[in-house]
């Protein structure tokens, strides 16, 4: 039996959710074409008979302005502290940039096995992967290098295999049914959220959180209410939309994912509301899961 903690890093929108989820199996981070999806340290679970692998997914890294940007940043440096190998995302299909090369340095720092991860590979050639490979390999001593394709899970299983290697730990620190620490408040949440990504304009999602107020599990069905925080009236309007049709479609999608997730019905009950600035405000911050890394 072997088993560890393994964390992922990178830029925002490399695909750091989107293999976790592939390699788990189960859906624990969400997933969007926004930067910024992730905001929170979330552990997904790969078991086998003979492995336990404990993936941390953390927000992307990037140049902060504001005090949540900031918080992201500590909570993504944080997770490299305690974990047995750290692993690096870049999106192979689009060029080195000022971003991984801040990382990168970042990563000379620290004592531990790095492994680089060249995601997206579905959009490149093979002659473009072995540019990219030696593009790296001059930059830091990535102890391995393995090029694929989170979305499309194009040599998924080939990072389960290497990390054997690294991980020295024989404690199971999870139980076999577990995919993820989350809990289901945490995890409605999120889906929410991914549901408001998806159905908003690239101006939206970095300004909006959202929070369970209330899940109360009665006769076989879930009642849940969740409010979805923005910091300016003109975009609780677009949240809601005409007629309030887009906050009706977000409800659609969500409960749907919700109840196969859950496996009972589910009434959700949405709601927009205005906190101004709440991404500076610790408070907020505070209220809204974010208090472990505030200064």
């Amino acid at each position: 039996m072997k088993s560890g903690f393994v964390t992922l890093i990178g830029r925002p929108n490399v695909g750091k959710s989107t293999l976790i989820n592939s390699i788990v199996g189960k859906k624990v981070a969400i997933t969007s074409n926004k930067p910024q999806t992730t905001r929170n340290i979330i552990q997904g679970i790969y078991n086998a008979s003979d492995l336990q692998i404990v993936f941390v997914d953390t927000p992307g890294i990037h140049k902060p302005s504001h005090k949540l940007g900031k918080t992201l940043n500590k909570q993504a440096y944080y997770s490299i502290q305690d974990v047995d190998v750290v692993m690096m995302l870049i999106d192979g299909s689009e060029p080195l940039g000022s971003g991984d090369k801040y990382i990168i340095e970042t990563l000379k720092e620290i004592k531990k096995p790095v492994i680089l991860i060249i995601n997206k590979i579905d959009k490149m050639t093979k002659e473009d992967i072995l540019k990219k490979i030696d593009e790296y390999k001059d930059l830091y001593d990535f102890k391995e290098i393995i090029p694929l394709s989170a979305l499309k899970k194009d040599n998924v299983y080939t990072v389960v295999d290497v990390l054997k290697n690294y991980l020295t730990d024989s404690i199971k620190y999870y139980e076999d049914d577990m995919y993820t620490n989350k809990t289901i408040p945490f995890i409605v949440s999120e889906i929410v959220r991914e549901k408001v990504f998806n159905l908003t304009d690239e101006e939206v999602p970095h300004s909006i959180t959202c929070v369970t107020e209330n899940i109360e599990h009665k006769n076989e069905h879930y009642v849940i209410n969740v409010a979805i925080v923005v910091d300016r009236d003109s975009l609780k309007k677009i949240v809601i939309g005409k007629h309030g049709n887009k906050i009706k479609e977000v409800g659609i999608r969500a409960r749907k994912e919700l109840e196969e997730l859950l496996g009972e019905k589910i009434y959700l009950e949405l709601f927009v509301k205005t906190i101004p600035k709440w991404r500076d405000k610790e408070k907020y911050l505070s209220e809204f899961g974010y208090n472990d890394f505030l200064e």
